[in-house]
């Protein structure tokens, strides 16, 4: 017999993942052009030249088992080296490289951090929705519970109100997203310096630190010059989970790290129980060759001008048709509420239009939907007839 609890996992898909499939399979009927896939985040913007180049000259000139072996279990030293360096050439981070662990992206980051972070089924971690889905997935893998943050609907910046009254004795770690996935919105230094303090008084109280989990795949995809913020500066007691899929457009290769400063409380025993975490997970020695890339990479994006242009064209195009949007300030997603209190039925109207959004109640903001621009210009010019036909319907 199978685990009851991972056979009812794997057998509900997520609804992004659905919505995906749905437009792969509605392009061999209708045709690509005419289905307006904005359900997932997968960057359609090329990875930018240093990657091809690197690949070509690790390939070119390091012996084949050099490249395609096996690293130390948290990633090679001259790599995790070379990110110290980066970083504290960039934010002035004080970090050094056994302070990194190399990781399968975002997703293994965030898993071996909360599993090295939980004690007990009693313990909590906070999200502040809107959030992504699969949190709540991570969190009950390392055996936790979720406590979970109504959506500040009016700025979608963080409740300190309501964050005050979640923490409790059980709570373990918060979690935040930001450049925000669905949002789109950025926490700015006020909202850190004053949720750092609110963890900092809260730490005191309940007697042990309350960890802050910055999940940042989406760091350096920003915009109106907004500054990208290094999140330990305002609490020490932070944990970075980093991938390179959106910044390098390499979702599929699976590269990220997690990164245990030394301000952090406890962070050598902290980085072990990752690097035990991480033994007992199967996630030692992320993939070597894409380790080397970053390496040749570091400060290097994708280029974030598409991301930008695709944003006001999208953003100001369904605020012209009457749509209310939240205002993106990073990540690639418009965040849309839906003309009818109930997102999912929204979302199936939309759906018999080809036109793939996804509703935002997984994502704990119910009433919502998500629009994911990482595409096609093109797209976006030809969707809009199908969103004015869907606005249609409600005017």
């Amino acid at each position: 017999m199978a685990s009851k609890e991972m056979y009812e996992l794997g057998s509900q898909a997520s609804v992004i993942r659905d919505l995906f499939a749905y437009g792969q399979a509605q392009a061999a009927v209708v045709g690509t052009e005419n289905v307006f896939d904005f359900s997932i985040g997968n960057p359609t913007v090329p990875a930018p030249a240093c990657v091809k180049n690197a690949i070509k000259d690790i390939l070119d000139t390091r012996e084949s088992a050099a490249v395609h072996g096996y690293t130390a279990a948290a990633g090679d030293v001259a790599v995790r080296q070379g990110l110290a360096d980066y970083m504290n050439t960039t934010y002035h981070a004080q970090v050094r490289a056994d302070n990194f662990y190399m990781t399968c992206g975002a997703a293994a980051s965030l898993t071996v951090t909360l599993k090295a972070l939980v004690e007990s089924g009693d313990d909590e971690v906070i999200l502040i929705a809107p959030f992504f889905p699969e949190y709540t997935v991570f969190i009950h893998n390392a055996g936790a519970r979720e406590v979970i943050l109504p959506p500040d609907i009016t700025h979608f910046q963080i409740s300190l109100e309501a964050m005050g009254k979640a923490i409790t004795p059980h709570t373990r770690a918060v979690i935040v997203n930001s450049p925000n996935n669905p949002a789109g919105t950025v926490y700015s230094a006020e909202t850190y310096t004053k949720l750092a303090a609110l963890l900092t008084k809260k730490s005191k109280e309940m007697g042990h630190p309350i960890y802050l989990i910055a999940d940042e795949p989406y760091r350096e995809i920003i915009y109106d010059g907004l500054p990208v913020l290094y999140v330990p500066e305002f609490y020490t007691d932070t944990i970075i989970c980093y991938s390179y899929s959106k910044s390098l457009s390499l979702p599929g290769e699976r590269i990220g790290y997690v990164l245990v400063p030394d301000c952090a409380a406890d962070a050598q025993m902290v980085y072990a129980a990752v690097c035990g975490a991480a033994r007992a997970m199967g996630f030692v020695c992320a993939p070597h060759l894409f380790q080397e890339v970053v390496l040749q990479c570091l400060g290097q994006t994708s280029d974030i001008g598409v991301y930008d242009a695709n944003r006001k064209l999208l953003y100001d195009g369904l605020k012209a048709m009457g749509y209310e949007c939240v205002y993106p300030s990073g990540a690639f997603y418009l965040f849309v509420k839906s003309p009818e209190p109930d997102a999912n039925a929204f979302s199936e109207k939309a759906k018999k239009l080809n036109l793939l959004i996804v509703p935002a109640d997984s994502f704990g903001c119910p009433g919502y939907v998500r629009v994911s621009y990482c595409v096609e210009p093109a797209m976006i010019k030809r969707s809009f007839g199908a969103f004015q036909a869907l606005m249609k319907q409600y005017q």
